[in-house]
């Protein structure tokens, strides 16, 4: 029987799906065609965030459908998670309604037993499937720790499950002098080195354990079997509170584990685990929390404005008439929410993208510029340099009767705009409809967990882009707490938050958020290097607040 090959019409399909050891950057490209295209999506709990942002936003609904079907036969929800006797069944339920079905599992699919069952019963049934390969955490956790598992001479490498070793498994990889990988938690990994030296490992052999491998959450202890235990001990290391969080072990003369200090790439990020608040939307904030992340940081956008209708529509009404008719020559946007707002006002009048036939579009920035790319309009004009009102002026042609038909520009707005596009515009010989599009406000309070951790020092640093941010963020949440990083787009930024009591860390160079994140990136790192020359441990700002180390190690 051919898997890949239903017998019957009607039936669905199954791709079973490696969704790597935690970090979503490694999933592959096949991994994420296939989410794509999913109607159903069944994923194992601690892959969850790893592989939803890639379907499509009906899939959630169709998959609690399929597990409402199911439920008769042993499945039930927690806390909207479902949580599933029967994995299998939900499977085979989906598949047999003829549902394209994602089937993720952490790491690779080839290494997961149940998984192994699952393609049987699909087997057993001609129900199509296939297999995407996932980066395994025995090998893709000790490349974010550092530790190389094979050197020059090609050292044999053996990986053990503690949870499933018996006394010869361990007889096997103790007579070994090769590299052994060790799946296992932080409550057995002691005693899977004791069982290592009982079978015949001199207890001074070198071993790397890593914690919540390739996350910002990575921790990593270096010891040897004899020490293990002690090191957990000294250092407070407690037993977690969800039965057991995985843990892999490497241990090998020459697994590289003693080189750590020069190959730990991952955990040596200059922002590594820390907990960055970024005062925007999840919209208004992606390019810059994913610069974030490439230095390590753990982004929490917490918007301080809302954005809501202006109070008097008919401004923006003859401008989006005005543009249909031909006043304009050009159409500036200066934010995402001016592309919103025009947006909505054309679906209102029934219009699309094609009203900007023969209009020249502007965009003050990347991300603004992305999301006309997704309305269907490409912009004639986006700063070659800074992404800001005077970075689009830099290249913002002057007004020439010869080439201009005509010269006015429409120019959406917030109603608390800076005025310094419209003078500049004006001053190149344009004529500038400057009309609000949207009003800001205060947002509403950001939940109670979030609101501690502000005025509690849980987060290590605050990004703030503009004087609104410090006194919005201060209004619905409270200061943030004296060992919390400041770190401010500009002077002006820098004093309000100052006013407000404010302890001022990093300064931007420039009036742009990516280049105040790259000033946060270098803070950190210099304060990285001077913990290690000063023979310090290297620890999160928010790791000095009283109380702070108790909490994170339990």
């Amino acid at each position: 029987m051919n898997p890949t090959a239903p017998n019957h019409p009607g039936c669905g399909h199954v791709t079973f799906l490696g969704a790597g050891p935690g970090d979503p950057g490694l999933l592959t490209l096949r991994a994420v065609e296939a989410l794509a295209t999913a109607d159903v999506l069944i994923a194992d709990a601690q892959v969850l965030d790893v592989v939803r942002p890639h379907v499509r936003p009906n899939v959630a609904a169709d998959a609690q459908s399929a597990l409402r079907q199911t439920e008769a036969d042993g499945a039930s929800v927690t806390a909207g998670v479902p949580v599933l006797r029967d994995t299998a069944n939900l499977v085979m339920v989906a598949a047999r309604g003829g549902k394209r079905v994602v089937r993720a599992v952490a790491g690779d699919p080839g290494l997961d037993g149940d998984a192994a069952d699952e393609m049987l019963a699909c087997a057993a049934e001609s129900i199509a499937f296939e297999v995407v390969p996932g980066v395994a955490a025995a090998v893709g956790v000790p490349a974010y720790a550092g530790v190389p598992l094979r050197d020059a001479q090609g050292t044999d490498v053996r990986f053990v499950d503690a949870r499933h070793a018996d006394e010869r498994c361990w007889g096997e990889v103790g007579a070994s002098d090769g590299t052994v990988v060790v799946t296992a938690t932080l409550e057995t990994v002691a005693a899977a080195a004791g069982e290592l030296v009982a079978a015949g490992r001199k207890p001074d052999t070198p071993l790397a354990v890593t914690v919540a491998g390739t996350t910002t959450r990575q921790r990593t202890w270096t010891a040897t079997l004899g020490t293990i235990a002690q090191v957990f001990k000294s250092g407070k290391v407690l037993p977690s509170a969800d039965g057991g969080q995985p843990v892999i072990a490497v241990v090998g003369e020459r697994g590289a584990a003693e080189r750590r200090d020069r190959l730990s790439w991952f955990e040596s990020k200059p922002l590594f685990g820390w907990n960055v608040l970024v005062p925007r939307t999840k919209e208004q904030a992606a390019s810059l929390s994913d610069q974030l992340r490439s230095y390590g940081a753990v982004p929490s956008e917490v918007p301080t404005i809302a954005v809501e209708p202006p109070r008097t529509p008919q401004q923006m009404e003859r401008a989006v008439k005005g543009l249909v008719t031909g006043r304009y020559e050009w159409i500036a946007f200066t934010s995402v929410n001016a592309v919103k707002a025009v947006r909505e006002k054309f679906e209102e009048y029934g219009l699309d993208a094609r009203a900007f036939a023969g209009i020249k579009v502007a965009a003050v920035g990347e991300q603004t510029a992305r999301s006309l790319v997704e309305f269907g309009v490409k912009p004639d004009l986006v700063p070659s340099g800074e992404q800001s009102a005077a970075g689009l002026l830099e290249d913002w042609p002057p007004y020439d009767p010869v080439f201009d038909p005509i010269d006015r520009v429409f120019l959406p707005r917030a109603d608390i705009a800076t005025e310094t596009l419209v003078a500049g515009l004006i001053e190149l010989g344009w004529e500038v409809d400057d009309v609000t599009a949207y009003r800001t406000v205060r947002a509403s309070p950001p939940p109670a967990e979030t609101r501690e951790a502000i005025k509690g020092g849980g987060f290590d640093a605050v990004l703030f882009t503009s004087s609104s941010t410090v006194r919005n963020l201060v209004g619905i949440a409270g200061k943030p707490h004296n060992v919390t990083v400041i770190a401010c787009i500009g002077p002006a930024t820098a004093k309000t938050a100052e006013e407000h009591g404010l302890r001022v860390d990093v300064l931007s160079p420039e009036p742009s958020v990516h280049k105040l994140a790259e000033a946060l990136a270098e803070f950190g790192a210099a304060r990285r290097a001077a913990a290690i020359e000063a023979g310090d441990p290297v620890t999160r700002p928010s790791e000095r607040r009283p109380g702070s180390r108790r909490r994170a190690r339990s």
